[in-house]
């Protein structure tokens, strides 16, 4: 049976040819694709992929977002992240959403074809260093900052829900507030913690957690 693969990506041009790649290939069958998160989040779990590509970055959110709302309700699918830089941002957080294998734009069209059939049929094609990297952080996360005494009651909400990994539209369920009144919450809580992305407040959240928690006595 042939490989049943899922594309989404928000620039058409980069889909018509990473589909007419794919199906070069008699083994792979592209079973669907979307331009945005809503649309994948819609198609994905009708068409059912073995392997879902999904692009990094988006104009409505981003791929790993995706990622991680598949593999929560659909673990059989695979997720292939691809994007056109790399970033240790992005990796950390394909990891804990749950992604088999993180690769550039850039590859070789033999390469993608073949990277699609190896996590098809089971294999990780995460970087043993990158991934090596990824445990570092979580085991060494920053230091607490003082900066979080300036947050509100809401975003000290906010931010417990970004380390449990939540995704805007989950939060805003949560929350009772639209997604457009979270996004903007969001960038509240990341300038007043002069971070740059939610992944980076995750992993300061979870330090403090960390560090509030009792010790155990010997």
């Amino acid at each position: 049976m042939a490989i049943r693969v899922f594309l989404l990506d928000d620039h058409e041009m980069v889909r018509e040819g990473v589909i007419s790649l794919l199906e070069t290939d008699d083994d792979i069958e592209v079973v669907g694709q979307a331009s945005s998160v809503a649309e994948a989040l819609a198609r994905i779990p009708v068409v059912k992929p073995d392997v879902a590509i999904l692009d990094v970055r988006l104009d409505d959110g981003s791929g790993i977002e995706v990622c991680r709302e598949v593999r929560s309700s659909h673990p059989e699918i695979v997720c292939l992240m691809l994007t056109s830089f790399a970033d240790d941002e992005a990796l950390y957080a394909s990891v804990m959403a749950g992604a088999a294998g993180y690769v550039l734009k850039q590859i070789r069209a033999r390469d993608l074809i073949e990277d699609v059939k190896k996590v098809a049929g089971g294999a990780s094609l995460m970087d043993p260093r990158a991934v090596a990297r990824v445990v570092e952080r979580i085991a060494n996360p920053p230091q607490p900052r003082s900066e979080l005494a300036a947050l509100s009651p809401q975003e000290r909400r906010l931010l417990d829900f970004i380390a449990e990994g939540l995704t805007n539209r989950e939060i805003a369920e949560s929350m009772f507030l639209s997604e457009k009144t979270v996004k903007n919450y969001m960038t509240g809580l990341l300038n007043k913690l002069n971070m740059s992305n939610r992944t980076e407040a995750a992993v300061y959240v979870t330090k403090l957690k960390g560090a509030e928690a009792p010790r155990t006595q010997i």
